[in-house]
């Protein structure tokens, strides 16, 4: 960390954003450069990578270096960015059909290498760019313009692939909350391997409301369950709900009912290896569950680029070979004389 003094401003491009009118990617990006204005890493040393759909126009958004690359590569870009610049921040902007469809191979593959990026994936369980098909988050029985009667699939849930892929550090956020999730950004930075953050995102055209049982202002309370690491997972209006884990799975209990006390209600923890209890709080789910928002995951294990960046030094440090012309010239060498030009003088060639 540094004493650098930066403002959301400094994060700001001067290109015009053309996202459609109360898009929530408006929010994403906001909190985005606040968190990066807060992170004291020099601005230059950010690196903004994105494939195909509405969410990747951000970099051109962004007072950073980017690439906006083609569609389901941003993960294999970002990787390669990473891998020859470890000094630099990298951020993957990706939405669900970009990086679980086309992308999906790559998208597992980088949490299962744990390389030291930040994925954010703007879920809005639509194709909004290409104009509003389902996509592979989208509801079973959901209506589009390719599922005319309804989709016959089941979706993907992104924080089971996480865990899947034997992700390292998985977190949830909702685009309007800003400060929740400018919090986990700024965590995900801190994590050192791959960083998957979910962003439950509206598309205002093409799926408008789809998380609005989740984000209702009036209900919210009682469907969103905050985590934080090492607090109870408390929620409603005046913390009077949570969460027990009985016979293998989480059970919603109220305090005070049946003998309830806070002392009974579980504590997360965000450090623990065995991910059984961090899928239970991924696939919670209106009406039974509230949906847990906050960073769910957060386990140290080895990073892909530190331990290839070791290994290089390594191999370096024992090699008999150091440089191309010492490789051309060692084992078996010979020389070739004769005719080679076909003029009858005789060249040499090693």
């Amino acid at each position: 960390m540094t004493d650098l003094q930066y403002t959301i401003k400094d994060f700001k491009s001067n290109n015009e954003v053309r996202w459609c009118a109360g898009c929530g990617d408006f929010a994403i990006i906001n909190a985005v450069q606040r968190a990066m204005a807060g992170m004291g890493i020099p601005r230059e040393k950010f690196a903004v990578i994105s494939g195909i759909g509405c969410s990747s126009r951000f970099p051109y958004y962004m007072s950073t270096f980017g690439f906006h690359t083609i569609h389901g590569r941003a993960t294999a870009v970002a990787s390669g960015v990473k891998a020859a610049n470890p000094e630099l921040s990298v951020w993957v902007m990706t939405g669900d059909g970009d990086a679980m469809a086309i992308g999906g191979n790559h998208f597992i593959h980088l949490i299962r290498r744990n390389i030291d990026i930040n994925l954010v994936l703007f879920n809005n369980r639509i194709y909004g760019l290409t104009k509003g098909q389902y996509s592979p988050t989208s509801d079973r029985g959901f209506v589009s313009k390719t599922s005319p009667f309804g989709t016959v699939e089941d979706p993907f849930v992104p924080g089971q692939l996480v865990i899947g892929a034997r992700g390292t550090f998985f977190a949830r956020s909702v685009d309007g909350n800003l400060k929740l999730s400018q919090s986990i950004f700024q965590d995900a930075e801190k994590h050192k391997g791959t960083s998957v953050v979910e962003v439950l995102q509206n598309c205002v055209i093409f799926n408008n409301g789809i998380h609005s049982a989740i984000t209702d202002p009036n209900h919210r309370a009682d469907r969103q369950l905050i985590l934080e690491h090492g607090k109870s997972m408390l929620f409603g209006e005046e913390n009077e709900k949570g969460l027990v884990f009985e016979n293998g799975k989480l059970r919603v209990v109220k305090i005070g009912e049946n003998g309830i006390t806070e002392d009974d209600i579980l504590v997360h923890d965000t450090r623990e290896e065995d991910p059984t209890l961090h899928m239970a709080l991924i696939n919670m789910k209106l009406p039974d569950y509230p949906v847990a928002l906050g960073v769910i995951r957060d386990v140290p294990a080895p990073v892909y680029d530190v331990e290839m960046e070791a290994q290089i030094k390594e191999v370096q440090k024992n090699r008999k070979v150091t440089c191309v012309d010492e490789l051309l010239n060692s084992g078996n060498t010979w020389e070739v004389t004769g005719n080679v030009n076909g003029n009858g003088n005789g060249k040499k060639c090693s």
